[in-house]
């Protein structure tokens, strides 16, 4: 029997070594997993970083197909992280490469691992944003769209940035 083809979206962001580089990268090595189909990707943003003093973050989202579990994604993206030198020291600190599960199909999940949809996504323009240019209409579990949540953000400060 076939395993289910789960739909997914997450979010990249990177402030350090080239972010646009390491985005690009990642969504490389994204497209290179067996068991992931990358079916498209957002505009890229530069996006004022929240937390410390840090540089400006560049950020995106993709939209994904996988047969693989909300876990083992997880792990698969992790690992894509370290391959980038991500190094997890500072909470909202600077990163080479961030990788966030934002959703999986219609799941709603909260374990000490994953939370998933994404526990800040419908307060975080620079998720939102990029979401948005994906699919606008897109449902969260609690029926709330990516449009409706983004008109409750403030856009100030992202910039889209050229291809």
């Amino acid at each position: 029997m076939a395993k289910k083809v789960a739909e997914v979206y997450i979010g990249l962001g990177s402030n350090m070594d080239d972010p646009r580089d390491q985005l690009h990268r990642a969504l490389e090595s994204l497209a290179a997993e067996p068991c992931i189909d990358l079916v498209t990707v957002s505009d890229f943003y530069q996006t004022p970083p929240i937390g410390p003093s840090q540089p400006d973050y560049t950020n995106a989202a993709a939209q994904l197909q996988t047969s693989l579990s909300p876990e083992s994604l997880l792990d698969r993206l992790q690992f894509i992280e370290q391959q980038q030198d991500r190094v997890r020291t500072l909470r909202w600190g600077p990163r080479t490469l961030d990788l966030d599960i934002l959703l999986f199909d219609d799941i709603i999940q909260d374990t000490e691992r994953l939370t998933i949809p994404h526990p800040r996504m419908a307060e975080r323009a620079f998720v939102l944003l990029p979401l948005a240019g994906i699919n606008p209409n897109l449902s969260l579990p609690d029926g709330k769209t990516v449009s409706q949540l983004l008109a409750n953000c403030s856009v100030q400060g992202i910039v889209k940035l050229s291809a």
